[in-house]
C-alpha cells in the first residue's frame, strides 16, 4: 500500500516537473522542481480542510487523498507507466473540478510553494 502511494506520488511529481519546465523553461531551477510534489500534497490537504469551500469540493479532495493512499487503482500499478499515470490523472481532474467550483483564488490562497510551481499547477488545471 505504501509503495503504491509513493509510486503514484513519484509519477505525479515527474509529470508536474515536466509541466513546470515547459511553463517556465528559463526560470525553473532544480530546487523549485523538487519542491513541487510536496507543495501539491500540501495544496490538496489545505483545500480539503478549508471550511469556506463547499462540502462537495472538500469531499472530492478527501476522496482523492484516499484514492492516492489506497492500493486499489483503476489501472493496476503492475502495468508499466499506465499503472501510476491514473494517479496523476486523478489529481489533475480533481484539481480542475475544484478550480471550476471554488475558483482560482482558492488555489492561489492555499498554494504553499513558489510562483513558478503555481504557474505549472495553473497550467495543469487549465487556468
Amino acid at each position: 500500500m505504501l509503495t503504491t502511494a509513493l509510486g503514484g506520488l513519484l509519477l505525479l511529481w515527474l509529470v508536474l516537473l515536466v509541466v513546470l519546465w515547459k511553463a517556465t523553461p528559463d526560470q525553473t531551477g532544480l530546487r523549485d522542481a523538487l519542491r513541487l510534489l510536496p507543495d501539491v500534497i500540501r495544496l490538496v490537504r489545505g483545500l480539503a480542510g478549508d471550511r469556506s469551500l463547499t462540502r462537495g469540493v472538500r469531499v472530492r479532495l478527501l476522496l482523492l487523498l484516499a484514492y492516492l493512499a489506497s492500493p486499489i487503482d483503476l489501472v493496476p500499478d503492475l502495468v508499466p507507466v499506465l499503472g501510476y499515470a491514473d494517479d496523476a490523472i486523478a489529481v489533475v481532474l480533481v484539481l480542475r473540478s475544484v478550480v471550476r467550483s471554488a475558483g482560482p483564488e482558492a488555489l492561489e490562497r492555499h498554494w504553499p510553494g513558489t510562483p513558478d510551481g503555481l504557474a505549472a499547477v495553473r497550467h495543469l488545471v487549465g487556468i
